[in-house]
């Protein structure tokens, strides 16, 4: 029963956080497209509601993943610094100017994404150095490096023009304004191919999770494995980094939740994972906009505020 209610609640955010923000929209004129409710309606809300739940499905996701690969509770993109390499990478891009490429991809998309891949490979390459790579070595290494990109990042601020640090300023707090549908669909897109991938490997995955030795007990070629899904995971993460920010948090409480409600194999939480990650999210971001301020709350520092003391508890819970 009380897994019934926590998704009707969910989804009931789901269904009104459209509905809900600075500006009141009237009912009667929604589908009314020459009015300002409408406009409002399909053109930012809308937009935002999918990015928002496409965002938290690749957060919850990736955390998943991390915490099974790596058979560590606190493994996440954004505590193993993955998400601080793309926004180090985003940041160069906008210091340095750089605009569109090919076939509409932005320099910013780009650099964040290689800022993440660049940061998995930099990771996978020294755990070979580390004999607890597995756990606490590992996590310590990550957070080095998300302390070193964000010293590297502070030299950007501090060569960076006003407005340059006032674009990154804004970038670091994370945020899911969008306007359109252009970004929604293309994190959406990313996070459907993410669902597909893992659910494909979701077998495979549950072996890992238990050991690399049982792993190639079953035949898999546990090293190729592993690096398909990092770097599927790194491509969702430094692309979404990339669009909305740093959003940190919601890949390290989410699994832990659904884990909490639905105690069984993480192949049959994958789904379940993505899922609430997309609804809680949303969640999050229902509340940024409910609160009536000059200007709108960013939505990194909602999920900070939420998972930090979580993390703690974690840290403390850990044996």
């Amino acid at each position: 029963m009380s897994r019934f209610l926590v998704w009707i609640f969910l989804v009931a955010v789901f269904v009104i956080s459209p509905f809900i923000g600075a500006v009141e929209l009237k009912l009667n004129e929604v589908f009314d497209f020459s009015s300002l409710s409408s406009s409002i309606f399909f053109d930012i809300r809308l937009p935002r509601l999918l990015f928002a739940f496409s965002a938290g499905t690749i957060l919850a996701l990736s955390g998943l993943l991390f915490q099974t690969l790596f058979r560590n509770a606190l493994m996440t993109p954004y505590t193993l610094g993955i998400s601080s390499g793309a926004v180090l990478g985003a940041g160069i891009a906008i210091k340095l100017g750089l605009g569109s490429l090919v076939f509409g991809i932005t320099a910013v998309n780009l650099f964040g994404f290689l800022g993440a891949a660049f940061t998995v490979a930099l990771l996978l390459y020294l755990s070979k150095f580390l004999k607890n790579a597995q756990h606490e070595s590992l996590l310590l290494l990550g957070i080095a490096l998300s302390l070193f990109y964000t010293s590297t990042l502070m030299i950007i601020f501090y060569l960076g023009s006003a407005i340059q640090n006032d674009m990154l300023i804004r970038f670091t707090m994370g945020s899911l304004s969008v306007i359109g549908w252009q970004s929604p669909m293309v994190v959406g897109f990313i996070a459907l191919i993410l669902v597909m991938v893992v659910y494909m490997y979701r077998f495979e995955l549950q072996l890992l999770g238990i050991s690399d030795e049982s792993a190639k007990l079953k035949g898999l070629n546990t090293k190729k494995i592993t690096y398909l899904l990092l770097g599927i995971s790194s491509f969702a993460i430094g692309t979404l980094v990339s669009i909305s920010g740093p959003i940190g948090f919601v890949g390290l409480i989410t699994p832990h939740i659904v884990s909490k409600i639905y105690p069984s194999a993480v192949n049959r939480r994958i789904i379940k994972t993505a899922l609430f990650g997309g609804f809680f999210l949303v969640f999050c971001d229902t509340i940024t906009r409910s609160i009536q301020t000059q200007s709108e709350l960013p939505i990194g520092i909602v999920t900070a505020l939420i998972g930090g003391p979580f993390f703690i508890y974690l840290i403390i819970r850990k044996k």
